[in-house]
């Protein structure tokens, strides 16, 4: 980074904090409301819930995690999420082209309707499942005729949750795609390439730190669900109960040491995708800052970043 390019980047960042400047006393009440709110609603419950797990020591909560019980649920809520993510990913990133970078009839329709499942409860969801493949349902005798079964079984499960979280990877992408405007991809176009050259070498590098944030979006509600799933697995142990459920089973029988061990594994499964997701924003804040400015990016951000071979006009 040359002394030019360094002093331009220190300017700007001067002046994206005088624009924030405030009264001292405001700022600091701001903060310490943000901080009290924190700890009081997210930390306070993520503590009581590990010390809660560890209250008898790490021998029962090492046991608890290894049930049999515990390692199916775990097993089962990766596989969930394993299958339901990519689908969506798939999903999300072709809806979010076709309503950012074309006009047809239907469009807001089809927004509307990427935005149904954040106004459904996710209990009707499942039942709307079940009222659909149930033993009683429109298609249950079909179903039952031809030995096929979704509910109380992995196939709804892996319905309810691909419906609870298709909105998540469309809704980050659309407004991002829109922003960016479609002069990239018609330059493209002009210069002879096709449509899978103009997706892969234009408009996935541009879009791919929100495919990022998107998928972990999606898979984190996809390994929390509780509500849809709940309805749809019949909760039979060893079976079909992620973890959501395990722990609700676990309390119910009140094992409240075993329940809080297995809450405090999912509780886990959320840091591992939170310390992700921060990651995925400081990179995409470094290569914004880098991009900016018109800089060359660092050498650590230029090795990792994944290589495009320029678009063939042929």
């Amino acid at each position: 980074m040359t002394a030019l390019a360094a002093t331009a980047l220190s300017a700007t960042r001067f002046e994206r904090n005088t624009a924030t400047r405030e009264n001292p006393l405001i700022k600091w009440s701001i903060v310490g409301i943000s901080l009290a709110f924190f700890i009081l609603f997210v930390l306070m419950p993520l503590f009581a819930v590990f010390g809660e797990a560890l209250r008898r020591g790490f021998g029962p909560y090492f046991a608890a995690i290894i049930a049999p019980d515990a390692l199916a649920a775990l097993k089962l809520t990766l596989t969930t999420a394993v299958i339901a993510v990519p689908l969506n990913l798939v999903f999300g990133v072709a809806a979010a082209w076709l309503i950012a970078k074309f006009d047809f009839r239907g469009k807001q329709l089809l927004v509307t309707l990427i935005d149904l499942p954040f106004s459904v409860s996710p209990v009707i969801v499942g039942l709307m499942f079940v009222l659909l493949f149930g033993a009683n349902g429109w298609f249950g005798h079909w179903l039952a005729a031809h030995n096929v079964k979704i509910i109380f079984a992995l196939p709804g499960m892996l319905l309810a949750t691909i419906f609870v979280t298709f909105p998540f990877i469309a809704r980050e992408l659309i407004p991002l795609m829109q922003a960016q405007g479609r002069e990239e991809e018609e330059a493209a176009v002009v210069l002879g390439a096709n449509g899978w050259q103009v997706f892969w070498h234009v408009t996935l590098p541009n879009i791919k730190w929100g495919v990022v944030y998107g998928v972990i979006l999606a898979n984190a509600r996809a390994m929390g669900e509780f509500g849809a799933v709940s309805v749809v697995s019949g909760k039979l142990r060893g079976q079909t109960t992620t973890l959501p459920l395990q722990v609700e089973i676990l309390y119910n029988e009140y094992n409240f040491a075993a329940a809080f061990a297995v809450a405090s594994l999912l509780a886990l499964l959320a840091l591992v995708t939170l310390a992700v997701k921060t990651w995925i924003e400081h990179r995409a804040d470094a290569a914004y800052d880098t991009s900016e400015l018109g800089m060359e990016a660092p050498a650590a951000l230029e090795a990792t970043a994944p290589r495009t071979a320029p678009i063939s006009t042929k």
